[in-house]
C-alpha cells in the first residue's frame, strides 16, 4: 500500500495542490497520474491522497463508494495531516473535486486554502442530466477553476453553459475533451497531452491571481 499521500514538486514552491481520486480509481490512476506530473512540471508541489474506501481495495476486496458528502470528514482530516506551508489549493478528479468543493467555503472563510481546482467536475451522473449535483455551487465564494472536457458525459459545455453557478468559478473548456480531459485527435486536432499542457498552464495563471493567504 503507498503512502498516506503520493507527493511531487518543489518544496518550495508558492502554492501546493491536494488532489482526491474520483469514485472508480485510486490516486495512481494513469490519469490522475498525467494532471499531476502536468501541474508539477509548471511548478506546483502536488499531494494526492486516497479517501478510505479506495485505500482498503488494495488489501481487500471491491468496496463501492460511499455518498459523497460522507466523504467530507476526510478530506478535511487530509488537509490537516498534509499541513501544508503557504498557499493550498484544494481539489481533484471528478467526486474528489465535488467533495473539497463542498468543504471549501468553510476552509476558505477561515483562511486554510487559498482555491479550488476540479479537475472534471460531476455536474450530474453520466445519462441522467436531470439529476444536478450543482445545488451548493450557486453560492460558492471560494476563488474556483473548474477544467472540463466540452465532451464530458458527466456533464458537456452545452449543458453546463446553461446552469446556475457563482461568479466565483472559472470554467476552462477544452475542446472535445472526455471526462479524463482527453480529445479525439482526429476530431479535435488536439492530443491529450496538449490539453494537460494547456490546464496545467490555465491552473497557474488562475492561481498567480489568487490572494497569496490560504
Amino acid at each position: 500500500m503507498p503512502e498516506k499521500f503520493l507527493l511531487q514538486g518543489p518544496q518550495d514552491a508558492r502554492f501546493t495542490i491536494l488532489l482526491a481520486h474520483g469514485a472508480g480509481a485510486p490516486m495512481d490512476s494513469a490519469s490522475m497520474t498525467a494532471a499531476a506530473e502536468a501541474l508539477v512540471g509548471v511548478g506546483f508541489r502536488v499531494a494526492r491522497f486516497e479517501f478510505a474506501y479506495m485505500a482498503a481495495r488494495r488489501t481487500g476486496g471491491r468496496k463501492p463508494p460511499p455518498r459523497a458528502e460522507t466523504l467530507n470528514p476526510e478530506y478535511e482530516a487530509a488537509i490537516a495531516e498534509l499541513g501544508a506551508d503557504g498557499p493550498l489549493i484544494i481539489g481533484g478528479k471528478s467526486m474528489g473535486g465535488r467533495v473539497a468543493s463542498m468543504i471549501a467555503d468553510d476552509l476558505h472563510h477561515r483562511r486554510k486554502i487559498a482555491g479550488l481546482l476540479c479537475l472534471g467536475y460531476p455536474f450530474h451522473p453520466p445519462g441522467q442530466p436531470e439529476k444536478l449535483r450543482t445545488g451548493h455551487l450557486k453560492e460558492l465564494t471560494t476563488p474556483t477553476l473548474i477544467c472540463q472536457g466540452t465532451r464530458d458525459e458527466f456533464g458537456t459545455q452545452e449543458e453546463v453553459l446553461n446552469y446556475d453557478l457563482s461568479g466565483r468559478i472559472e470554467i476552462l473548456w477544452l475542446e472535445d475533451g472526455d471526462h479524463d480531459l482527453k480529445p479525439r485527435k482526429k476530431i479535435s486536432g488536439f492530443s491529450g497531452a496538449d490539453h494537460l499542457s494547456t490546464m496545467a498552464k490555465a491552473v497557474k495563471e488562475w492561481a498567480e491571481g489568487l490572494p497569496s493567504s490560504g
